[in-house]
């Protein structure tokens, strides 16, 4: 895994095409259906094509049909992967190349359970962030680590603290793939941060082979980005659009 440092927003192509194409993906990015970001489907995919990333997974909280949008507004350049955050009782996973979408408010171990049964990918988002629902601030769960199929190395979102430099370490650690990704929740935040690959990512074999030799372009979401998140919320929240909630308790004996 090699670090690079961020010297220009947009990603570049490589210099000297006829010898490698290179493959620039944002793992972690969300629209309008989740319940904190304002960021039409539409939006988000013209900005990524625009920034020159090629492949984008859009990842929205406990749900898919944003992603599903955004595959079909997608410009020819740019392919979306169907992907979700998913909200466990054991902390957040992130859930790639999915068909239907997977529910949140269990067991981590079930909830990768039914993404392998999906022939998808899972990866831990920002796994020691303080202000977040984050795997790992529970040292007990360091062996969820090895059910996954890479950590976010670096999390743009990621505030104070050393949270992406924990994440880094435990990655080499772990021997599993780093990733660098935006975690956008505005259309500019799209491709602050990405990870360049050196194979084509379409796939679920095809990205995993390609993590094996990436390099990591870090960036920051601004502060003032940042203050349009509990904005988002409270317009959402007012047109219904809310986290999706734990399902009912049942009592002992009931039927679940």
């Amino acid at each position: 895994m090699t670090v690079m440092r961020r010297t220009d927003a947009r990603p570049g192509p490589p210099i000297d095409p006829g010898e490698m194409t290179r493959y620039f993906i944002d793992l972690h990015c969300h629209t309008s259906a989740s319940f904190d970001s304002l960021a039409a489907p539409r939006s988000v995919v013209r900005a990524a094509a625009k920034q020159g990333l090629t492949h984008l997974a859009i990842t929205d909280h406990d749900r898919i049909e944003g992603a599903l949008r955004a595959r079909d507004a997608a410009p020819d350049a740019l392919q979306v992967i169907v992907g979700e955050e998913i909200r466990t009782l054991d902390g957040d996973l992130i859930a790639l190349f999915l068909e239907r979408p997977i529910a949140p408010h269990r067991p981590a171990h079930e909830t990768i359970d039914d993404v392998r049964a999906q022939g998808g990918l899972v990866g831990i988002p920002h796994p020691f962030d303080r202000f977040r629902g984050s795997m790992l601030k529970d040292p007990r769960l360091e062996g969820i680590a090895k059910l996954v199929d890479w950590v976010e190395a670096h999390n743009a979102r990621v505030l104070g603290g050393n949270g992406n430099e924990r994440a880094q370490a435990l990655a080499l650690e772990m021997g599993l793939p780093g990733v660098a990704v935006s975690d956008a929740h505005s259309v500019l935040e799209v491709g602050v941060a990405y990870t360049a690959l050196n194979a084509d990512p379409s796939t679920p074999q095809g990205l995993l082979a390609a993590l094996t030799n990436v390099e990591l372009v870090p960036g920051r979401a601004s502060y003032i980005v940042r203050t349009l998140t509990p904005v988002a919320k409270l317009i959402n929240r007012a047109r219904g659009n809310r986290r999706v909630p734990p399902p009912p308790a049942t009592s002992e004996g009931s039927a679940a």
